[in-house]
């Protein structure tokens, strides 16, 4: 698989601790989990998803020349309407809708909009549209550029999108091996003299016990 081959999108809603709701669309490309194009609105936009793909759509050059992204979405009306439709008929994305065209969900981008809610913006104080998109725009930034995957044995969106990064992995494994050598030294220089020192040998005596023979207690006899 290459950058762009496959791409996901979807709307998530967050509410604002006024209640009010706020908009969250985003695209994120299936083999590098580096995301594409995004936004953050106050109002529902149906035009979010046509204008998102017209975005992402601007790098294809840039990775794999002539890419037609499959493009899972699901079935709301944000996906299916004019402008999608042109896009398609342009040859700019093929349309794959979750749970109908597959039988599976749109899980990959799913999964992302749960590590931003949680491990990012339930941390902040959401009180309005512009904090939310300056903090989404902070992690996005973080993401692709510096956030190592586990996937990409340690490389990031970025790198794997961009392929500037095949020797993070050996890299990575030279440190490793680098900070458990300077560990165990440092663990050594703080050892006790006691722990540095020889061990002591404890002789044991292995001559045999001799046996000793039993004899049952007397119980005098009850003479009254």
């Amino acid at each position: 698989m290459n950058p762009n081959e496959i791409w996901h999108i979807d709307t998530s809603i967050l509410k604002l601790i006024d209640g009010t709701r706020v908009y969250m669309h985003a695209i994120i490309d299936n083999f590098s989990r580096r995301i594409l194009a995004w936004c953050v609105d106050s109002t529902f936009d149906t035009g979010a998803t046509a204008k998102l793909i017209v975005q992402a759509a601007k790098g294809l050059k840039e990775t794999t020349e002539h890419a037609v992204p499959q493009v899972y979405m699901d079935s709301g009306v944000e996906n299916i309407n004019a402008d999608v439709a042109a896009l398609i008929e342009a040859n700019t994305i093929k349309r794959v809708l979750a749970q109908v065209d597959i039988h599976f969900s749109n899980s990959m981008i799913e999964s992302w909009w749960r590590q931003l809610k949680h491990q990012w913006l339930f941390l902040n104080t959401l009180d309005s549209v512009a904090t939310v998109r300056k903090l989404v725009e902070f992690y996005v930034q973080q993401h692709n550029e510096h956030v190592p995957h586990s996937a990409f044995e340690g490389q990031t969106p970025d790198e794997m999108y961009f392929a500037t990064g095949a020797d993070v992995p050996e890299k990575l494994k030279a440190a490793r091996l680098l900070a458990r050598h300077a560990r165990r030294e440092t663990n050594l220089a703080r050892s006790c003299s006691a722990c540095q020192s020889e061990p002591k040998l404890i002789p044991i005596d292995l001559t045999p016990i001799a046996s000793v023979t039993s004899t049952s207690p007397v119980i005098p006899s009850n003479t009254s």
